[in-house]
């Protein structure tokens, strides 16, 4: 169900979002957050705005694919992976992330 998605996606965002702001945490991943961002379910000014002001000691990774101008314009590396191998062709399925 793609809206029960797009209500998770939010859900992460808003508690990312407020673990950058406090910024007690060094580096938080955003893993797959190209994704919310593409299909428009995270507001995009809001992602750009957070990590623009974020803390300066608060490191933020992103990954997925075609990341929106406005995130890479705002980055301080940006990066482009090449998949050699990947869980999901052995059969691994998605697994839940990873929170503090």
């Amino acid at each position: 169900d793609l809206e029960r998605s797009a209500e998770l996606a939010r859900e992460g965002w808003a508690k990312a979002a407020e673990v950058i702001r406090q910024g007690e945490t060094f580096l938080v991943v955003l893993d797959e957050m190209t994704y919310p961002l593409i299909y428009g379910w995270v507001p995009l000014d809001e992602v750009v705005g957070t990590l623009r002001d974020r803390p300066a000691h608060v490191h933020v990774v992103i990954t997925g694919r075609d990341c929106p101008p406005e995130v890479i314009e705002i980055a301080d590396t940006v990066s482009e992976v090449r998949k050699v191998k990947h869980a999901y062709e052995a059969g691994i399925p998605a697994q839940r992330g990873i929170e503090d």
